[in-house]
Parts: structure tokens; C-alpha cells; sequence
């Protein structure tokens, strides 16, 4: 995206008014400006730079007595569902920024472009070319906290690729949808597909040319040899001690990638005499580390023992707006610390898949739940695959109403330590309004049971998209303000309530049913079987466990029971 779209432009501007601008600017460019009636063209060295001027030029430099409109040059067939939106605010808060674009349509994606200025900027990737046209009428020029949201198309260079395609009835349909059917040619000579997670590093900043190579040939050859694709991340973060990496391979090849570039640093540390330890940064998003480190921390305390390293992971504090990830610092030898990569990758991994089944059964129980623009997992993440036929499926043909309806309310009663009340409500009330707000619930707290009481009870009433919404921002608050350790994975006790005639069925023939549901959840799940019934003969069932778990759990005691719908609390 190097091109630059200058628009706006006067009639008597010339290729050498616009090259005395961007020489004074001190932007460089290639070739030549090519100058139509009220508008031109011209080429950036690279994307960085093509940034760099929109930022500076845009809206702020007259020519001619005419304000200057830059944006990226995109092709009429690439404007379909990318959209980068500029000047917004440095302190917005993400849930903010995701309901704002999720009112315009599906977001599939949501990711921080690196800028120079004081505002943040991201790229946006809608479901459709339809809900990105209604986001740029509606947010080109909005007022967000005193900032005027700027809203411009990139390319989309999955619209170019996909050319017409004759219907079997003559008429000319765009990009099939859906992948191959099993037995097809294409599904057969597919080759395995790549892990869904790639391997983050980070490494220090002047080994990046000796990883590289004279004109890339030692790159090319670790890409060639390990069957990946490797990204160093060079222009991000000018003048920082360390720069990221992004393997994308199998993951066996991003392993084998990562020794491979261990090996490089090491052998130039020596013939550059720097005598400091050069550990392996795996960078992971924050919404893995809790369930690599374990309880009390036995997981990173394993394979620190398996692997003979020593492994540290970066505070919570280290966290901003726009970068999850976290630093993980493995100390040992090149052996070691590859054999330590691939055990934490690996766990990674596991957490990734058990998030995707997560959700995917979310997905498949709340028509519409927009799981990518709900800030709870990974942006550089493949996204969520479709749904799979079966048993989800099924209970989502009879767990809500028929289509034109709203789904039911639900209420849900959420235990949190007492302690953290006040980060949940925030000051004035701020957080908890801004939250609620943000999932379309009602949240309150209710009154503690005693003055030694150590949970409070969280009152969440709404549908289950917001439920979900809510849940997932309540438990990572949580982790956030470090009321749980850093060692320590978020769990949190909820009830729900079922017939009373459902739960000898959910629980099986000794306890056989309720059992796999817990091995397929990870949720502790508490059936007590002398509680007496409410006066809705309704008894209440504990389920406790780490988000994702609790989620699932829950739904597959719904699913068990045979219960369609259920109202929690």
C-alpha cells in the first residue's frame, strides 16, 4: 500500500508544486506525480512512508488555497471490505472501538497499524462490502472524545483475486464460497495445512541483518529449508532494542525456523565479541499465558524442569491497548531453549484449539455472536472456522426462536472476589456504564452477604450475546488489575438453573455423564442432589472454571438435560 491517492487539488497545481510539498515535508517518493483535474498519483518507497504522508499532508496542508485530501490509492475492484480508520483517540478503550464498528455491521478482523503520531490507527476487515460502505459513510468525520475519525478503503486484495465465474445458468457469480467438498481435485492435492498460531520472537536489533543476509539470501534459504514464511517486522518501532519475528509454518518448521535463527545470533555474538546472553522472547497474546502457566504455576514449572531452562513472562503491566502479547524469556542453551520453545508452543497451540471448539459452539447457540469483534481472542488469529454439522448444530435448530424474534433475556449471577468491586465499577461508576453499554446487558452488583464476605455477586441480565460479551470482559478485568496472580488462571464460580427432572439426567448412571462433561470442559460442575426445588421447581446447578470453560460447560448441561433454554441466577 505504497501508492498515495492525492485529491482535492486546484487547477493550476503541477508535478512540480507537488514535488516541492513533499520535498519540504521531507516525504520521499518514486518516479513521477501523475497530476489529473483535481486529483494525482504518486509512489511511496514502502507502506511506511506512504503513512507517513497521509499523516502529515492530509487535512492539514493547504496548496494553492486548497486543503489536501491523502489516502491510499485503491484500485475500484480492491474497494471492497478493508477500511483503515485514522485519528483515534490514544486512550479509547477497545470495547469502545469494537462496538462502534460491530454497529455497522460484522467485523472479521481489527489490527493496529505502527504510526509515528499520537492517535492510534487500525485496519479493519468487515464480513462484507456492504457493512464496510455503511462504516465509512457513517465514520468518516465522527466525533469520538473531541477526535474527528478519519475512514478511508485499502486494498482488498481477496475481492482482485477472486475473478467472475460462470453460473450454471448463465449468470456470473463472484468467488464461491465454502471450501472444496471432501473427494474434490483441489481438496485432494491439498497440502497440510500451516498451525493456525504462528511463532513470535523477538530478537535485538543488530542481529536482524545477519538473520536476513546479504540481499536475503540467508532468509530465503531458512524459509526454503523449514518450508515457512518469515516476517521480520523491521519498520515497526523505530529505533527499539528488539524486533518482532512471525513464523508461519507447521509446527515442526516454525521449531526448526527458530533453532536455525538461535544459531545465527549466537555465531554473530561471537564474531561481533558481544559478550551479553542473547535468551529466546517468544511473544504470546495474553489470552494463552494463563493456562501455559498452570495452576500455581506447575506447567512453566515442568517444562522448566523438562527442558533444564529458566522462564520468566512479562508483567500484566507490560500490556497496552492495542499489543496483547506478552513476553516470554527462556534462559539456557540453543538444545534447550529450542526443546523449551516447542513444549510452550505446543501448549499454546492446545489453548488456541480449545478456544476455537469454545467459541465455535457459541457461535453455533447464539445466531449473530460476532466472536471476532468481542476483543476475547487474538487478533492474529486465523479467525473462527465455520461451524461443523452435528450435535451444535442441532441444538441450535431448537434452542431459539424462529427467525424475526428477539432471543430471551437471561440473568446471570457471577461470583468475583469482594476485593474487586471497585475495579468493576471504576470511578463513578465509569467502567461498570461503559461496560454495559458495550455488551447490551444490565450489570450490578449486589449487596455483600456480611462485612467479612470474601465474593460478591455479579448480576448480569441480558441476551446471550451479551451475556457472553460481558462474562468475557468481567474475567479478563479481573486478570488485568491483578487480582488473580500472575501464575494464576482466572476461575470463577456461576449458577444456573434447571428443572428439577433434568438433573438426574444431566448427572448419569454414577455420575458417568456429568463426569465426561467436565473432562470435555475443563469446568468443575456440581450437581447437589439433595437440593429442593424453587416454587419454579428449579434447582441450581455450580459451574466453575477458567471463561471459555465455564461457557462450554454450561452449554452442554443444557444439552444434556435436553433443555432448550434455561434462565441462569
Amino acid at each position: 500500500m505504497n501508492k498515495l491517492y492525492i485529491g482535492n487539488l486546484g487547477e493550476n497545481v503541477s508535478p512540480l508544486d507537488l514535488e516541492s510539498l513533499f520535498k519540504e515535508s521531507k516525504i520521499p517518493f518514486t518516479g513521477q506525480f501523475l497530476v489529473k483535474t483535481g486529483y494525482a498519483f504518486v509512489d511511496c518507497p514502502d507502506e511506511s512512508w506512504a503513512m507517513k504522508a497521509i499523516e502529515t499532508l492530509s487535512g492539514k496542508v493547504e496548496l494553492n488555497g486548497k486543503v489536501l485530501e491523502v489516502e491510499h490509492s485503491v484500485p475500484k475492484r480492491q474497494r471492497s471490505r478493508k477500511l483503515q480508520i485514522r485519528n483515534i483517540p490514544p486512550h479509547l478503550q477497545w470495547e469502545v472501538l469494537d462496538s462502534l464498528l460491530a454497529q455497522y455491521g460484522t467485523v472479521e478482523n481489527c489490527e493496529q497499524v505502527n504510526t509515528d503520531t499520537e492517535t492510534a490507527v487500525v485496519n479493519v476487515t468487515y464480513a462484507n462490502k456492504d457493512h464496510a460502505r455503511q462504516a465509512i459513510e457513517k465514520l468518516n468525520g465522527f466525533q469520538l472524545e473531541n477526535y474527528s475519525l478519519k475512514v478511508a478503503y485499502i486494498p482488498d486484495e481477496m475481492a482482485a483475486q477472486q475473478p467472475p465465474q460462470q453460473h450454471p445458468q448463465g449468470r456470473r457469480v463472484f468467488g464461491q464460497r465454502g471450501p472444496p467438498r471432501q473427494g474434490s481435485p483441489s481438496a485432494a492435492t491439498r497440502q497440510k495445512p500451516q498451525s493456525d498460531v504462528p511463532l513470535r520472537m523477538l530478537v535485538p536489533t543488530q542481529f536482524v541483518g545477519a538473520i536476513i543476509g546479504k540481499e536475503g539470501a540467508t532468509i530465503r534459504n531458512i524459509t526454503k529449508q523449514t518450508q515457512s514464511k518469515i516476517d521480520i517486522h523491521r519498520k515497526e518501532n523505530a529505533g527499539a532494542a528488539e524486533k518482532p519475528i512471525t513464523i508461519h509454518s507447521t509446527p515442526e518448521g516454525c521449531s526448526t525456523a527458530c533453532k536455525i535463527i538461535m544459531e545465527i545470533m549466537q555465531k554473530e555474538a561471537q564474531d561481533t565479541k558481544f559478550t551479553e546472553e542473547i535468551p529466546l522472547k517468544i511473544l504470546a497474546h495474553n489470552n494463552f499465558v494463563g493456562r501455559l502457566i498452570g495452576k500455581e504455576g506447575r506447567n512453566l514449572k515442568k517444562i522448566e524442569q523438562d527442558t533444564d531452562t529458566k522462564i520468566t513472562i512479562s508483567p500484566l503491566q507490560d500490556l497496552t491497548l492495542y499489543n496483547p502479547e506478552r513476553t516470554i524469556t527462556v534462559k539456557g542453551s540453543i538444545e534447550t531453549c529450542a526443546k523449551a520453545e516447542e513444549e510452550i508452543m505446543k501448549k499454546i497451540r492446545e489453548s488456541y484449539e480449545n478456544d476455537i471448539a469454545a467459541m465455535n459452539l457459541q457461535a453455533h447457540l447464539i445466531p449473530g455472536l460476532n466472536l471476532n469483534a468481542l476483543g476475547l481472542f487474538p487478533p492474529s488469529s486465523s479467525g473462527i472456522p465455520p461451524p461443523t454439522v452435528g450435535v451444535a448444530s442441532a441444538a441450535a435448530a431448537t434452542s431459539y426462536p424462529p427467525f424475526g424474534q428477539q432471543p430471551e433475556s437471561e440473568t446471570v449471577h457471577l461470583f468475583i472476589p469482594a476485593l474487586a468491586v471497585g475495579a468493576i465499577i471504576g470511578k463513578q461508576g465509569q467502567h461498570i456504564k461503559q461496560l454495559s453499554r458495550f455488551a447490551g446487558a444490565s450489570i450490578k452488583i449486589a449487596p455483600a452477604e456480611g462485612p467479612d464476605a470474601k465474593l460478591r455477586m455479579v448480576i448480569i441480565t441480558g441476551p446471550p450475546e451479551a451475556q457472553f460479551k460481558a462474562q468475557g470482559r468481567i474475567y479478563g478485568k479481573l486478570k488485568e488489575e491483578n487480582f488473580f496472580g500472575p501464575k494464576e488462571e482466572v476461575k470463577l464460580e456461576a449458577h444456573i438453573k434447571v428443572p428439577s427432572y433434568a438433573a438426574g439426567r444431566v448427572i448419569g448412571k454414577g455420575g458417568k455423564t456429568v463426569n465426561e462433561l467436565q473432562n470435555l470442559t475443563s469446568a468443575e460442575v456440581v450437581v447437589p442432589r439433595d437440593q429442593t426445588p424453587d416454587e419454579n421447581d428449579q434447582v441450581v446447578v455450580k459451574i466453575t472454571g477458567h471463561f471459555y470453560a465455564c461457557q462450554v460447560g454450561r452449554l452442554g448441561f443444557i444439552w444434556g438435560s435436553g433443555v432448550a433454554a434455561c434462565r441462569w441466577g
